[in-house]
């Protein structure tokens, strides 16, 4: 596996991490989450170089995570807004911000609290299962080959037979 060949890998995580799987990409897009739009933004809160930040933000807005949309003509000026498609990358982030909560806090605790809208309350991410509303643990999932998985390799026996016989196409 190549790392500038992920996107094209059959395999869900792989072609996610080609998209957001560097560190300055994730803290892009956490700045993103946290309201910020401007490059100037990104750059005073990360402490990143121009150059690779705006490589990470060409790459976002590449694979549709990002939509650059002019706010200034002279000198040109770009917000860069989530899309859909960066809005479903919410949970992902909230799920890495919930493990930093739980393994990598410090003695004055966590450097920020989620409250949630609707009912007014911090909150720590859940994830449930689409199916039954419960929540989903490793130790209680199993995983099975999809539609888009690599074609299964046939078994020893079956591989000799095969060198042997002749297949017909219709």
């Amino acid at each position: 596996m190549k790392w500038d060949a992920l996107e094209e890998e059959p395999c869900s995580l792989a072609r996610t991490v080609a998209v957001i799987g560097d560190r300055w990409t994730l803290m892009i897009l956490r700045e993103c989450f946290l309201r910020k739009r401007r490059f100037d933004a990104f750059q005073t809160s990360l402490g990143i170089t121009r150059h690779l930040l705006a490589d990470r933000l060409k790459k976002l807005v590449r694979f549709g995570v990002l939509r650059r949309i002019p706010y200034m003509d002279s000198p040109k000026r770009y917000e860069y807004i989530l899309t859909q498609k960066g809005l479903d990358l919410y949970p992902i982030i909230m799920s890495v911000v919930h493990w930093g909560n739980v393994h990598m806090v410090d003695s004055r605790g966590r450097p920020m609290l989620h409250e949630h809208k609707l009912c007014g309350k911090h909150f720590d991410p859940l994830m449930i299962c689409s199916e039954c509303g419960e929540p989903v643990f490793a130790k209680e999932v199993h995983v099975h080959p999809g539609p888009g998985a690599r074609e299964a390799v046939a078994p020893k026996a079956n591989i000799s037979k095969a060198r042997t016989t002749k297949v017909s196409r219709a």
